[in-house]
């Protein structure tokens, strides 16, 4: 009987972790996994060890995990009142608030101890790195520079790799992180486009809201021509050669694609946009960076 009930509890655990999964979109970490590999490539000028590619692997998951939870429970009473987000799980009530705090702790925890096993700088800098992916859930309620904030959070992604590799800060993937910030600013953009009525009522702060969606796209624009640029300055910093800046053309290519889709009359292909293309981009410069250091 005691073993049918420990059964039990069990089942319900993994239910309610792949609930909060689902919440938090955990397939989306792939977005930024390449972006993390890219900037471990680029520091070991080749493939890292297994043993790296493990902890920088658990890093990452952890870092995306404890900082979607912590958003899905600061947006919940925002979440309970847009039309777009009122079946997620937490306005549901598919899950407890304390559960996913819970989750919140182990997924920070993960995170530090997988800093902890790569070398003691990173170990360092993954407390105020942690600190700031966490506070870019609050953003939105005081700045429309929020979209910059989530950039800068993502750009740690190449940056802290490279570091769990070398073992110091370095100029390269600097330039990969600010591509990254960038790149991942534009579509945070293009994606808040999705709550410009429901941001204006409930007075929180975005581009689109405050200069409205068709000057949101054309920043949007801007913002993926600055990251274009630090791409190519990484690529020219790197010494990379004819792989990695055919993989910036066809980073281009897409971006271009992603833009032509949508007008501030059409927003219906966003999933699109946001989805299908962003997920091509990060794979393609990881590719090319990969090849080019290889080959």
């Amino acid at each position: 009987m005691e073993v049918l009930w420990t059964g039990v509890i069990k089942v319900r655990i993994l239910k309610r972790i792949s609930v909060v999964l689902e919440a938090i979109k955990f397939e989306h970490t792939f977005f930024a996994l390449p972006f993390a590999f890219s900037g471990a490539v680029l520091g070991a000028k080749g493939l890292p060890t297994l043993w790296q590619s493990f902890w920088i692997l658990l890093a990452m998951i952890g870092a995306r995990n404890s900082a979607m939870a912590f958003n899905r429970v600061v947006d919940e009473p925002y979440d309970a009142q847009n039309p777009r987000t009122q079946d997620r799980a937490l306005p549901k009530r598919a899950i407890s608030r304390n559960f996913f705090i819970g989750f919140i702790i182990v997924s920070s925890a993960v995170f530090i101890f997988s800093a902890w096993m790569l070398n003691p700088l990173t170990f360092a800098l993954s407390f105020p790195g942690l600190a700031w992916i966490l506070f870019y859930s609050y953003t939105k309620q005081f700045t429309a520079l929020s979209h910059l904030v989530l950039g800068f959070s993502l750009s740690f992604a190449p940056i802290g790799a490279h570091i769990a590799i070398k073992g110091a800060i370095e100029m390269l993937p600097i330039l990969l992180g600010l591509g990254t910030m960038f790149w991942v600013a534009g579509f945070d953009i293009l994606y808040s486009c999705l709550d410009y009525e429901f941001d204006q009522k409930a007075r929180l702060f975005s581009i689109p809201r405050f200069f409205g969606i068709k000057k949101g796209l054309r920043m949007a624009i801007l913002l993926h021509v600055l990251a274009l640029f630090f791409f190519i300055q990484t690529g020219i910093s790197g010494g990379m050669g004819a792989i990695y800046f055919a993989g910036v053309v066809l980073v281009f290519v897409f971006l271009f694609v992603e833009h032509t889709v949508l007008s501030d009359k059409d927003l219906s292909r966003i999933n699109f946009s946001f989805f299908t293309m962003n997920g091509m981009v990060s794979i393609i410069l990881f590719l090319a960076i990969l090849m080019d250091v290889l080959i």
